[in-house]
């Protein structure tokens, strides 16, 4: 099933906006869960990527409540563990190459009129000016990790992985009304 967001929609409101982040914020939290995992069994690798500095839950949390909302504690989708680096930079893959087309989504919310001038949104650009060196930097450390022997079946299969459950996860918020 095709859907949409909506979130390039000129006439986006509030409430759809924030039914939307509500969504993105269930799904990175437990996207993120597995990868904390990771970094904790692979310090080194998680430094490497710099996974510290890649997490989004916290700011998709700070976006809803700059709308007046709360993050939702509630239902979060089921992904698959995390066993190893190629798995989490296989669903890095699919959170980081997000920050490429979030710069497109952050400047148009910018311009709408139902957000009001003092709601300023980080989720979608979490790197403003640095989103290309932050995307390249993640290439060069995968590309190095195959080059090494990762396994790049293992990283494609995590990254399908998590495209799947991030489309069923947001089908409902995309599902016409």
């Amino acid at each position: 099933m095709e859907y949409t967001l909506g979130l390039m929609d000129p006439q986006l409101g509030r409430d759809r906006l924030v039914a939307v982040l509500t969504r993105l914020h269930t799904f990175w939290t437990a996207a993120e869960a597995g990868l904390n995992a990771w970094a904790r069994r692979s310090p080194g690798d998680a430094g490497t990527v710099a996974w510290s500095r890649r997490r989004r839950a916290h700011l998709f949390a700070e976006d809803l409540r700059a709308l007046g909302a709360e993050p939702d504690a509630g239902a979060r989708p089921e992904l698959p563990a995390v066993e190893d680096t190629d798995q989490a930079l296989g669903r890095l893959y699919v959170l980081e190459g997000s920050t490429l087309g979030g710069t497109f989504i952050a400047r148009h919310l910018a311009t709408l009129p139902a957000l009001g001038p003092d709601v300023r949104l980080g989720a979608f650009s979490p790197y403003g000016a640095e989103t290309g060196a932050m995307w390249h930097a993640y290439r060069r450390v995968t590309r190095e990790r195959v080059a090494a022997g990762g396994d790049a079946d293992r990283v494609v299969a995590a990254a399908r992985a998590t495209f799947t459950a991030l489309a069923a996860w947001c089908t409902p918020v995309g599902a016409p009304a």
